[in-house]
């Protein structure tokens, strides 16, 4: 996990947390945070497979603090690992806090992405130039 205070890789994605996507009590469903950060990890990979990716798999997702109506989530993204056909990449989940600069790490996961052909069947990642 990096520092309590320091996001580690890269801003790929903000986004408001809205009343839609809370429960009774204006915590936001973690299945909301957990798209948020697939959309995000799958920005970053597409970008680095130069092509279409999906999500294989993830890891590792553990919830910290709760995510309010009025935050901005703000997801990290950080490519640790790229195979044949796969992206690894570690994405953190900060909560700027509404209406303030205070920046709260509310989650963190391990995806894995896979890079597709136009047939639908994974492809090599290109080397990267």
């Amino acid at each position: 996990m990096s520092e309590e205070n320091t996001p580690r890789g890269m801003l790929t994605m903000r986004t408001s947390a809205m009343p839609a996507d809370a429960n009774a009590a204006g915590d936001i469903f973690g299945g909301w945070v957990m798209s948020q950060m697939d959309l995000a990890c799958g920005i970053r990979a597409a970008e680095r497979a130069k092509g279409r990716v999906v999500t294989a798999a993830v890891r590792e997702m553990s919830f910290a603090k709760p995510v309010k109506i009025g935050d901005v989530l703000c997801v990290y993204t950080d490519i640790v690992r790229v195979g044949r056909s796969s992206i690894t990449l570690r994405v953190e989940s900060w909560a700027q806090r509404y209406l303030s600069d205070v920046m709260e790490l509310v989650t963190h996961a391990e995806f894995v992405m896979v890079a597709l052909d136009a047939n639908g069947r994974p492809t090599p990642v290109p080397a990267e130039e």
